[in-house]
Order: C-alpha cells, then sequence, then structure tokens
C-alpha cells in the first residue's frame, strides 16, 4: 500500500500510472462474456474488461534476455501506463513523449505521494503496430505542449488506454483531450475536456493524473471523469465527437474505467466510485441504480459474468468486494452489518483489490492486491477457496491479471509474470521475466501475449 502523510493528515493515496424484479431470470438472454472475437483486444483488458482469451496456446516459459518465445520486441518512447489494444493485424499504444532524457517514475510499495516535477513540453503520440511483426506502422502526435495536469511520480502523463471499435482509435490524454483517428492513422476530431485535476481527494494540490480509459459501446464513446473539481459522464458520438450526453455526478477523485453490461433488455453502465457505485442506462446517462459503502480511493474496472456484476476498491477501512446482481433499481446500499441483500448477492470488507482490476474466470473470482495477495473465491456464494501471497521481488503489483486456456497471467512491477493455475488451488506454474518494470495490463491476441515494459512492448508467443 502507499501511504500519503500531510501534517497530521494520513491516507491511502491511489498511484495510478492506475441489476427488475427477477435477477435469476434478467439474465436468461444474456451470453456470458469471456473472449475476444476473431483476435480483437479492443480496450482496456479486452472485450467488456474481462481480461480473458482461451485457445491461445500461450507458452509458460519464455526469456526476455535470450528471446526464447520472443517473437519481438519493439522500443516505445516515452513514458506511460497505458495498455496495449488489438484489431485485427494491427496492434494500438499511446505515450507520452518528455522533453527530459531522464524523465521516469518511481515503482514500488513506498509511502510518497509526490507529484513529478517534470512540467516541460511532452508529445503524446499514437502509435500503431503489425502485430505479428513489431514493425511501427504510423505514429501521429496527438497533442504537443506543457501537460495541464500534474502526474505522481509512480504515474505517467499516459495512464489511460485507448480504445477501438475497428473503424476508429480513440486516444484519452486527460486534460490535453480526447483524440479519434482511423486505422489507417488519419485525423478525424478532438475534444477537449479542460482540466482534469485527480488526487487527494481531502488535499487538492495533490494531483497524480487521471487514468479512467475510454469505453466504445452502441457507436458512443464513454467516459469518467472524476476529479477534485468537476465530476461528470460524457458519452460522444464515435464518429464526430459531438456530445450525446452528460451526466453530473458528486464524487471523489476516482481512477476507474467504466463497464457496460450489455444485456439486450436494459444495458447498464457501471461506474466505480467513491461515493456511490452506480448503474446507469448507457443510452441517456440517467442513473438506474446506486451502493453506497465503497472507498474514498476507487481505481479497479467493474467486471460481470452472467448476471453478477463484481465492483471492488482497496483503500481501508472499507476495501470492499461486491457482487451485484444485474436489473437493480434505486438505493441499494446494505444497511451496517449486514452483507447481502435483494440485489447484492455477497460482499466483504477489508478485502478489496486497491489497484488491479479483479478477473472473472470458469466460475472463480480472482482478486489480486498491490502487495501481491491472491485470493480465490467462488463467484456465487461468495467461498474463499484460497489466500496467498506471490513470492514477488518486492515492489508489487498494479497492472491487472489476465488469463487464457486455464491459466492466469500476473505481472509484476519487479518485471515477473506470475503464471498461476486457475482453479480452488493454488499453484505458481512458473514465474518468466522480462527484465524491466510492467506496470500496463497484458493484451493477448492469435495465441501472443503482448506486454508494455517501461521502454519496450514484448509479444510473446511459441
Amino acid at each position: 500500500m502507499i501511504m500519503l502523510r500531510n501534517n497530521t493528515v494520513a491516507m491511502r493515496v491511489c498511484v495510478l500510472v492506475v441489476c427488475c424484479a427477477g435477477a435469476t431470470s434478467f439474465a436468461d438472454d444474456h451470453p456470458s462474456v469471456a473472449v475476444t472475437n476473431a483476435g480483437h483486444w479492443p480496450q482496456f483488458r479486452g472485450a467488456f474488461a474481462s481480461g480473458v482469451a482461451d485457445g491461445q496456446n500461450l507458452p509458460e516459459q519464455w526469456d526476455a534476455k535470450t528471446a526464447k518465445n520472443i517473437r519481438w520486441r519493439a522500443e516505445i518512447p516515452g513514458l506511460a501506463h497505458a495498455c496495449p489494444i488489438v484489431w485485427g493485424d494491427k496492434l494500438f499504444v499511446t505515450s507520452a513523449i518528455s522533453s527530459r532524457a531522464d524523465a521516469t517514475i518511481k515503482p514500488g510499495l513506498y509511502g510518497d505521494g509526490d507529484a513529478s516535477k517534470d512540467m516541460t513540453v511532452h508529445k503524446f503520440v499514437v502509435y500503431c503496430l503489425d502485430k505479428h511483426t513489431g514493425k511501427i506502422l504510423w505514429e501521429r502526435i496527438a497533442h504537443e505542449g506543457v501537460p495541464r495536469s500534474k502526474r505522481h511520480i509512480k504515474a505517467t502523463y499516459n495512464n489511460c488506454t485507448p480504445a477501438t471499435d475497428g473503424q476508429r482509435v480513440i486516444a484519452h490524454f486527460g486534460a490535453e483531450g480526447l483524440f479519434a483517428f482511423n486505422l489507417d492513422g488519419k485525423p478525424l476530431w478532438k475534444k477537449t475536456l479542460g482540466d482534469l485535476n485527480v488526487g487527494a481527494y481531502d488535499d487538492p494540490e495533490y494531483e497524480w493524473g487521471p487514468a479512467s480509459s475510454p469505453i466504445i459501446w452502441d457507436g458512443k464513446v464513454i467516459l469518467q471523469c472524476d476529479t477534485s473539481e468537476l465530476d461528470y459522464l460524457l458519452a460522444v458520438d464515435a464518429e464526430t465527437g459531438e456530445t450525446v450526453w452528460t451526466t453530473q455526478r458528486d464524487e471523489l477523485p476516482g481512477w476507474g474505467t467504466p463497464t457496460v453490461f450489455p444485456h439486450t433488455r436494459r444495458p447498464e453502465l457501471i461506474t466505480n466510485g467513491s461515493n456511490f457505485i452506480m448503474g446507469y442506462d448507457p443510452k441517456t446517462g440517467k442513473e438506474l441504480w446506486r451502493l453506497g459503502g465503497s472507498s474514498q480511493i476507487t481505481a479497479p474496472t467493474p467486471i460481470f459474468a452472467d448476471d453478477l456484476l463484481v465492483v471492488c476498491s482497496g483503500r481501508r477501512p472499507q476495501a470492499p468486494i461486491f457482487t451485484i446482481r444485474a436489473g437493480a433499481t434505486g438505493d441499494i446500499t446494505l444497511p451496517t452489518g449486514e452483507t447481502a441483500n435483494r440485489f447484492v448477492a455477497w460482499s466483504k470488507t477489508k478485502r478489496g483489490p486497491y489497484m488491479p482490476t479483479p478477473i472473472i474466470y470458469r466460475g472463480l473470482l480472482y482478486t489480486l492486491q498491490n502487495q501481491g495477495f491472491l485470493t480465490c473465491y467462488d463467484l456465487r456464494s461468495g467461498e474463499q477457496h484460497y489466500r496467498k501471497r506471490l513470492p514477488h521481488g518486492g515492489a508489487g503489483f498494479s497492472a491487472s491479471p489476465v488469463a487464457a486456456d486455464g491459466k492466469l497471467y500476473l505481472p509484476s512491477e519487479d518485471g515477473d509474470v506470475f503464471i498461476i493455475k486457475a482453479g480452488r488451488t493454488y499453484e505458481v506454474l512458473a514465474t518468466p521475466s522480462m527484465g524491466e518494470v510492467l506496470m500496463a495490463s497484458p493484451a493477448i491476441s492469435d495465441g501472443t501475449i503482448f506486454l508494455r515494459g517501461q521502454r519496450h512492448l514484448f509479444a510473446v508467443g511459441r
């Protein structure tokens, strides 16, 4: 955990690099979301942030030094915690390139909440690579200038993962704006978002930088902006960039990416927030339900399987895990001392992950905490199967797990990738090292896992 001391104030900081009447029948015509389609990995953690792509035949062992099972590596200039995304044969990644040659971040588990002093001119860049070879097909400077807001010393000026719908790539560079390109690199539109001061909830002078990534649903780009000043959800037309709707919120600063539960009868836009976890109609931005009792700092992205939504956050004393039945209405906040109600299937306190988004795989829910505690629950009942601390090198975990073919892949800030056998019993299969800091979550496509290190993008496959 990260501790910040401001005079007599002690708080945990979030470093970001980054539910109708019969709930059981609500999901009858809704298929489980568990895969990428045709090799696509279109946003943070893939389709609907599920993080799952079976049928890959990924290797259990590789070696970045000898290039064993390393298909290619590409140097990506600048600093960024934005994750790679894939559409077809193209891979997209973004970066913020400082004017300072010695620009760096400070990974690890430590107690400093300071902002970086690097306020030099930056280039905010979108790259398109051939996913098979790593060759850069095109690069575009979306914006160049002095950053409008500060970043934490562990974060970067590009924490937000881009998104694509196969027609356009949407890049979010925080206060620098929202930018759209077609898949050949032609600029389509840009949208100014204004100042986005995202930092300490009780001291706005501490600025850590935004990390909420855009998602694309039903022709709309949806963005969650919870800051030290204004809080709102924004939906813009993916083709034109024109605003479709805006919904004001009353929230603390947050870093979570929203998720759409794509039910045909009533889709739900799920947002993680400190005051309330909330469900909205993604067509209009109208509130559907709210759930109180979360942490004062929120980062993990909501996920789901079948009719169950899972939303977590890791700042104590709450640090909750909530499992919510889709189709909820109104205020579903749990009374003090209760752990379930009509719409909350089960919940736990002091067990939520601080940074990494959890993953649901084959009926089990896995949560990974920054310090390396991996916990496995039964998704339906909440029964804990195990809780183990991964033997990491000491820097901890910020990236979110992904899964394929009965295995979990957990990148650590030390540069090791923990490969865990999926199931009710804890088993570490291998821990290959990439040789550099890993803060971004991986992407998986066509038998390859793409890992973004501090300086390089790696393609790992047989």
